[in-house]
């Protein structure tokens, strides 16, 4: 049933090993080993390659790993109870060679647990295997066998007696009810003058109500009838054409006031206004991307206000220290739990996806469990530093894009280097696209922008404006009459995927450097709009797909991120389709220390955050500092 079953070292060395089948088990372990445990992702003690589901537990004491593997299809349901009996069992049996953790002690010494392995795997097969025969219920546990007889047992009079009993009981409320009534209806009929008495006989109950219903209607009527001519007569009929709009603010409606189009002499357009060049730049080196800076001024604030606080209560943070030193023990769940439900309503604030906080937390508590503390180190410290080199490690993922020494390598192959914007409607990639722009050109590289966003009203019109300022920025004179920038548009209505196969033709008979393809925002549920997405980037196969997407959002950045991914796999008509290869986080100036969309990002895709849009100028774009995204993330 096992595959395999394996121990080693968190220094790599391998301490015994069980083969089930003749396949290798080294790349899944080593699969393990490159995307969960490097990658601090032991949130969840499963992991899937390929066919094979893997289960893990660490031995944080010993810094051991014990690994099983298994077929993906079988539900085996003992593996977790034979992962802790091997654990316990291994680590008591050869406690002395691990305790020395030193590389020659463990190689020169002998683990020879095979009968034991198997003897434990036996006996955790047996006890799968039997369960408790299910017995039918009896009469004597049913609620009915509670009940005694003499309730069960029914007669025809106490049927009918507890009828009347209901009837009387409901009559008194009617009666009791109906006084004030009565006496209500009698009051208006005396002042109408009609006699009520005794020479008249007493007015039957029906008579009253038909005579109660005329008077309100009598009343009521009236007053509606009122307040409708009322209505009428307020509000007269204006026949005749409108009256001209007068504005508040002296403003008139003047067509040739609020005609904003461009002004032509004989059929040619004139020369266009002429716009401040310093203030679309921005300021600041535009070929060189500075790291992200979270710092903020309330931090220098807060530091110098807590200067003196520090000297007052000395001796009361002396005993709060000395309170929460752990003194030479290994660390334990309940030791930690406190801790890490503060630390994950903390992530939570900051932005960080809900599950994705839960699972850091546990990764974290899987990693100091059983762990031996020193003597001067406290609870929180300890988890928070862990926490802290848990998150680095995740915004440094394993790949890391390095663009300008791609498109120089694509330049040595004489074709263009082309990258492809997606991402949902409203999160910036035209606008981001116009800031990668302006660095390639700072850089020295020629741009075409294929303008594939033929939905959306306005978008080749926005592309074509930042071409004209990029322009600007970047004329031809400076450049030996070589055009830097130039835009590939095609208009409205019409086949993405061709017009990206278009631009990129032309840019390789052009001699352009790169190609930025900028598509349409789609919602990560829209089905026809995701295969549509998916067929521009399988057709093409650019060489990096870009994600755009906002700093603002929270949990909806996993599930746009998880949709899009599933969306591109399931569409794709090749046998290894294409996924994001990148994130663009922007809008990040706009959320101060709340920074948690990086992680919830990076953690979903293993990907790397390659830009980060900071502003509106094309200045404004950084590369990824993932100790100052921690710092602000740790921030309280």
């Amino acid at each position: 049933m096992l595959d395999f079953f394996t121990i080693f070292s968190k220094g790599g060395l391998v301490l015994w090993c069980f083969q089930g089948v003749s396949d290798s088990c080294t790349g899944p372990v080593n699969a393990l080993i490159r995307s969960v445990l490097l990658q601090e992702r032991g949130g969840n003690n499963s992991f899937t390659h390929e066919a094979l589901t893997l289960k893990y537990k660490l031995d944080n004491q010993f810094e051991l790993v014990f690994v099983v593997g298994f077929q993906k299809i079988l539900t085996l349901t003992y593996v977790d109870k034979l992962i802790d009996d091997v654990h316990r069992l291994f680590r008591d049996k050869y406690r002395t060679e691990i305790q020395q953790q030193s590389a020659l002690s463990l190689l020169n010494g002998t683990f020879d647990f095979q009968n034991d392995f198997l003897r434990l795997l036996r006996e955790a097969e047996e006890s799968s295997k039997i369960r408790a025969p299910t017995t039918m219920k009896k009469f004597e546990d049913s609620e009915k066998a509670k009940k005694p007889v003499r309730s069960m047992i029914e007669t025809r009079g106490e049927k009918t007696k507890e009828k009347a009993k209901n009837n009387k009981k409901k009559g008194a409320k009617k009666e009791g009810s109906d006084g004030p009534l009565a006496t209500s209806k009698i009051a208006p009929a005396e002042k109408s003058g009609v006699p009520v008495g005794p020479e008249n006989g007493e007015l039957s109950k029906e008579e009253l109500i038909r005579r109660k219903r005329e008077e309100f209607i009598q009343k009521h009527g009236k007053g509606l009838d009122k307040s409708s001519k009322s209505t009428k007569s307020d509000i007269p009929k204006e026949k005749g054409k409108k009256a001209p709009r007068v504005w508040e603010l002296g403003g008139c409606a003047n067509k040739e006031v609020l005609d904003y189009s461009t002004p032509t002499t004989n059929g040619t357009p004139e020369a266009a206004l002429s716009e401040d060049i310093n203030l679309i730049r921005g300021t600041g080196p535009g070929g060189q991307l500075q790291d992200l800076d979270c710092s903020s001024s309330d931090d220098e604030g807060a530091t110098q206000n807590t200067k003196p606080s520090a000297t007052k209560g000395t001796l009361g943070g002396m005993f709060g220290m000395l309170k929460g030193l752990v003194g030479s023990k290994s660390l334990s769940r309940e030791d930690m739990e406190s801790v890490l439900d503060k630390m994950r309503d903390h992530l939570i604030a900051k932005n960080v996806a809900a599950d994705i906080a839960v699972q850091l937390c546990e990764s974290v508590a899987n990693k100091l469990e059983g762990k031996v503390m020193g003597t001067f180190s406290t609870v929180t410290s300890t988890v928070k530093q862990a926490l802290q080199e848990s998150l680095v490690q995740i915004l440094q993922p394993q790949r890391r894009v390095d663009m300008l020494r791609d498109i120089m390598d694509a330049q040595r192959r004489q074709r263009p280097y082309v990258v492809t914007f997606c991402g949902v409607n409203g999160v910036g990639k035209s606008t981001n696209l116009a800031k990668i722009s302006f660095w390639l050109l700072e850089n020295g590289f020629s741009v075409l922008i294929a303008a594939c966003d033929t939905f959306r009203a306005g978008a080749v019109e926005q592309l074509r404006t930042h071409t004209r300022r990029l322009t600007a920025l970047h004329p031809p004179e400076k450049h030996g009459g070589r055009t830097m920038v130039q835009l590939f548009e095609k208009g409205y209505g019409k086949d993405a995927a061709g017009i990206a196969m278009e631009a990129i033709a032309f840019a390789r008979n052009q001699g352009f450097d790169v190609v930025l393809v900028d598509t349409a925002g789609r919602m990560q549920d829209n089905a026809p709009l995701m295969t549509a997405l998916a067929k521009l980037i399988t057709v093409n196969t650019p060489d990096l797909v870009l994600f755009v997407g906002e700093a603002l959002v929270g949990n909806e950045a996993v599930d746009q991120l998880i949709k899009f991914n599933r969306a591109l796999a399931d569409h794709s008509m090749a046998q290894t389709p294409r996924l994001i290869d990148g994130i663009v986080l922007t809008k990040f100036d706009t959320i101060d220390d709340k920074v948690g969309a990086a992680i919830s990002m990076t953690y979903i895709t293993s990907k790397p955050i390659v830009f980060v849009g900071t502003g509106q100028t094309y200045c404004d774009l950084r590369s990824l500092n993932a100790k100052a995204v921690v710092a602000a993330l740790m921030k309280a």
